[in-house]
């Protein structure tokens, strides 16, 4: 698992590097928030108060501003209505810096609208303004025109196909050629049950009623899953195929491969809304960046996870899944008692460009002081890395009764610290040896301490980093906590 996650983190970086090409249905995303206290007296229906609404991109243009969220370059291919919803649409992709979009208005056609009414966290009702009907053919050519054009600067391209009339043979088609012609990455949500229509890409990614619809059986158990997977590649002559399964994760095959299953982590679900897009940018991004299938499975589940906490057709970011990545790092740690390298991770980490800083001590008996020394050294960084007197050290510096609890338990709790990204446990009296080897680029100390008697601050300062003092949080210590309790 290290080596993976040491890839997950690598791509946060290689995303920001990454241009994807967005093509498919658009859509205005319209939610109107508000409060329900009463029944209406002409009907038996709850009265909506409105409070507030919002409006954002969505289908391809959710696909684009997760995209973008992750750092990434998006160029949003479509095709619309020449109406107002159309308008706000030019205006919300405006407002992301590194999204540009190129939507062809067509006569007689209508802008999708999806008007959602929420109480609180409930959704109430929905209402849909749309065209269904496929596009003209001038405007296929037009965009296929577009697809030709814009595909020779992206590393990838995701064909997001809402069923309402943009995702044609002929736009397919385009989609196609110029990922041959470019030798990037073509990766495709369907929709429907004509799973052949998309050719030969490189990755379809149906969810789990899509492709239990499109093999006309139900798909429920991982066996199930695997069949059925097995069965689409013989079908289909795609190279891949990803299948979603909300809260039972996602399944995947590949051509000579085996079915892999990676299971979602059980949590607090508010919305599962546009949840799709997410994962189809975070896959498209891993591919473009060159990952393998597996990484990309694991970057798009985690950036699903975080999402369907959310509220709306919501965004997942860069730092948001840096951390997560940490969490789950951490965690394998004190659950599984996995060792790492942290020389490794910091290295890692340097190479993405991140700031790595370090402090130390026996945390013997975590408290405020703790903390607050942390939170301190996790603010001045990208990354955190605690130093820990292992139970050898402890004794000699605080006593034969020292430590009250052991080095691993103090290693466990620290890392289920959200500022603690890794720990490393040193048996000398001072963590010398360990600031040599790891060179951090910002050394911390608490309070009490002065630069010219903090260890290793000469190896810091000599390396361009920086020292720095923590405020101290004045009456917290651990000795004064074993004291008062022996008296208490």
């Amino acid at each position: 698992m290290e080596s993976a996650y040491l890839e997950l983190e690598n791509l946060c970086a290689l995303a920001e590097e990454q241009n994807l090409l967005c093509v498919g249905d658009i859509m205005l995303d319209h939610f109107v928030y508000g409060s329900v206290s009463r029944i209406s007296p002409e009907a038996p229906i709850p009265v909506l108060r409105k409070t507030s609404a919002a409006t954002m991109l969505g289908a391809v243009g959710n696909v684009a501003r997760n995209v973008a969220s992750l750092k990434s370059n998006a160029v949003v291919l479509s095709i619309v209505g020449p109406d107002e919803a159309a308008e706000s649409l030019d205006h919300a992709m405006a407002g992301w810096d590194n999204l540009d979009g190129h939507l062809l208005r067509e006569t007689g056609r209508e802008t999708t609208v999806k008007t959602r009414y929420i109480a609180g966290s409930q959704q109430l009702l929905r209402v849909d303004h749309e065209s269904t009907t496929s596009v003209i053919s001038s405007s296929a050519k037009d965009l296929c025109q577009l697809v030709a054009e814009n595909a020779k600067n992206a590393n990838a391209i995701l064909l997001s196909d809402y069923a309402k009339g943009v995702v044609t043979d002929e736009v397919i088609a385009a989609c196609l050629e110029s990922a041959e012609r470019y030798s990037i990455p073509l990766i495709v949500d369907p929709k429907g049950v004509n799973f052949e229509k998309y050719g030969a890409v490189d990755l379809i990614k149906p969810n789990a009623s899509e492709l239990s619809a499109y093999l006309g059986r139900p798909l429920s158990t991982d066996l199930e899953i695997e069949e059925a997977l097995k069965d689409a590649l013989k079908r289909l002559s795609v190279k891949a195929i990803l299948v979603t399964r909300s809260d039972k994760g996602l399944s995947f095959l590949k051509r000579g491969g085996t079915v892999r299953h990676l299971p979602a982590e059980k949590r607090e679900v508010y919305d599962v809304s546009g949840a799709g897009d997410t994962s189809l940018a975070a896959i498209g991004i891993a591919l473009a960046s060159g990952k393998r299938l597996d990484i990309a499975a694991q970057f798009a589940l985690i950036a699903a996870g975080i999402v369907v906490g959310k509220s709306g057709t919501a965004t997942v970011s860069n730092q948001e899944i840096r951390a997560m990545i940490s969490q789950k790092r951490n965690k394998s740690v004190r659950e599984k008692g996995e060792t790492f390298s942290t020389l490794e991770l910091v290295q890692a980490w340097k190479a993405e460009g991140l700031s790595v800083g370090f402090t130390n001590g026996c945390f013997d008996i975590l408290h405020a002081g703790h903390l607050s020394l942390l939170d301190f050294a996790a603010s001045k960084c990208d990354r955190l890395v605690v130093g820990l007197n292992s139970d050898a050290s402890v004794r000699r510096l605080k006593g034969e009764t020292r430590p009250i609890n052991i080095q691993a338990d103090r290693k466990s709790l620290l890392l289920g610290l959200k500022s603690v990204s890794a720990v490393e446990t040193f048996d000398e009296d001072t963590p010398k040896e360990l600031i040599d080897s790891l060179v951090p680029d910002l050394l911390v100390k608490g309070g009490d301490y002065t630069i010219e008697t903090i260890v290793g601050a000469d190896v810091v300062i000599n390396n361009g980093g920086k020292v720095l003092i923590a405020p101290l949080l004045e009456g917290r210590s651990t000795t004064s906590i074993i004291e008062k309790s022996q008296t208490d």
